[in-house]
């Protein structure tokens, strides 16, 4: 009789939550919105830590000023060492950035990779936290189905821009996180449009940078919830180069509201009442 991969989860002791933020391709903002919504959901007050799941290209070490930092190692109780996160802004921090030169290629699959997402979960102490913060690369491959199979997850964010060539790849991170019976907490449209500079912002005055497609759709037939839109602002992008995200740089800001609102809107869907 073969065995479920399923059944092979472990909780980590002191994480109630697991929220993984995903996407179906590169190059939509994801790591930054796994970044910037987990300082979101620590200023409202949950302790949060987040774990940079993206073995190949990790991208948390220099967005949060880290990148020669290194993780220490404490004995616990038992006599086990176990790595001590790095803390950035009140965060929780763990990244194989941390560990390797940003340089140095990661060419690991398999067995390594298994073993290292493993540590990175079971082997850090990560004490008491509401909410662990898990961001995957891109596409739909080993890491994100290495996730289900190990810990018990409380559910997924899909960022995704609005066009259709950005939908048809979110479509395959929904379907991949249904087939791994993971809950869909909503979609993050990320550069959703770009307000003109010196106007107040309203739709009338937003520029599309990208065509919009069907994605407002296809939540619909799908009843999946939108969690919310962020603009494209360079803000964000000069904010994650100089080491301190958005939300942390200019926390009263238009965009940190936007996060703010989105990271309400999380803890509501995985807040039973």
């Amino acid at each position: 009789m073969s065995m479920n991969p399923f059944d092979l989860q472990a909780p980590i002791a002191g994480i109630k939550k697991i929220i993984l933020v995903g996407s179906g391709k590169g190059g939509v903002g994801k790591s930054t919105v796994a970044a910037n919504l987990a300082l979101a959901m620590k200023q409202s007050g949950q302790k949060v830590g987040l774990l940079d799941a993206d073995i190949h290209g990790p991208s948390i070490p220099r967005m949060f000023g880290a990148l020669y930092q290194k993780p220490s190692f404490v004995k616990s109780e038992t006599g086990k060492a176990r790595m001590q996160p790095l803390v950035r802004h009140g965060l929780f921090l763990m990244s194989i950035g941390f560990i390797v030169e940003e340089s140095q290629a990661v060419i690991w699959r398999g067995p390594m990779l298994f073993k290292a997402l493993d540590q990175f979960l079971h082997d850090v102490d990560w004490g008491e936290l509401d909410y662990l913060v898990v961001d995957l690369p891109p596409g739909t491959g080993d890491v994100a189905l290495t996730m289900a199979q190990r810990v018990p997850v409380a559910g997924a964010v899909i960022v995704c821009t609005p066009q259709n060539l950005a939908l048809v790849d979110a479509r395959k991170a929904v379907d991949m996180f249904q087939q791994v019976h993971v809950p869909i907490l909503g979609v993050i449209e990320n550069m959703s449009y770009l307000t003109l500079p010196g106007t107040n912002g309203s739709p009338s005055q937003r520029v599309q940078l990208f065509p919009r497609g069907e994605l407002n759709s296809f939540l619909d037939q799908s009843k999946i919830p939108k969690l919310g839109e962020i603009a494209f602002d360079p803000h964000i992008g000069l904010s994650s180069e100089a080491g301190i995200p958005i939300v942390a740089s200019e926390p009263d800001g238009a965009i940190s509201q936007q996060f703010s609102d989105i990271a309400e809107n999380v803890i509501r869907a995985t807040t039973t009442e």
